[in-house]
């Protein structure tokens, strides 16, 4: 299996989803410091040139791939790669399953507000602060919504491509 988080930028709730996901992070440990969440792989290290690459974050211990990606706010991005990952696996009669999880409806407005200032103003005194606070607010949501994905994937063993867009944590999260 192939999991594959997505947000907007790709570098933060997806990169805490993908440590959670490999177990680089655990619940036990919440609330995290703001020294553990910075030092989540690619946590607010992606650029503008990172937006559509697939990062490789690692292999969980069932052996299945974990990535991320920032598709901005390009709707298709997604589906284009469904169709893809269905084309090739279809063509090359591959029995690999992708998954993709959308980690937007997860993102707290701090995070959002931190993300434009360091990323995009590149003004991490004032970006970093409100991430750290965005990312302990939404720790528990990510860690649900990646227990949900996991579980999803091994609920519907039929579909090739799974896509979640996981709105129902939208609530309460700003």
């Amino acid at each position: 299996m192939i999991y594959i988080y997505n947000d907007y930028g790709g570098t933060h709730t997806t990169s805490l989803a993908a440590a959670l996901h490999l177990h680089l992070i655990h619940p036990s440990s919440f609330p995290l410091t703001k020294e553990e969440i910075l030092a989540v792989p690619y946590f607010n290290q992606l650029t503008k040139q990172d937006f559509g690459k697939l990062i490789f974050h690692g292999e969980d211990q069932d052996g299945h791939l974990v990535y991320t990606i920032g598709r901005k706010s390009q709707k298709l991005v997604v589906p284009s790669l469904e169709s893809l990952g269905l084309m090739l696996l279809n063509h090359f009669k591959v029995e690999e399953r992708i998954i993709f999880s959308n980690t937007s409806p997860i993102v707290p407005t701090a995070m959002s507000l931190g993300g434009f200032f360091s990323r995009g103003l590149k003004i991490n005194t004032i970006g970093v602060p409100f991430l750290v606070m965005g990312a302990k607010k939404c720790m528990n949501n990510i860690y649900e919504l990646v227990e949900n994905t996991k579980q999803t994937a091994i609920t519907l063993t039929q579909e090739k491509i799974i896509v979640l867009d996981n709105n129902q944590f939208k609530k309460g999260n700003n």
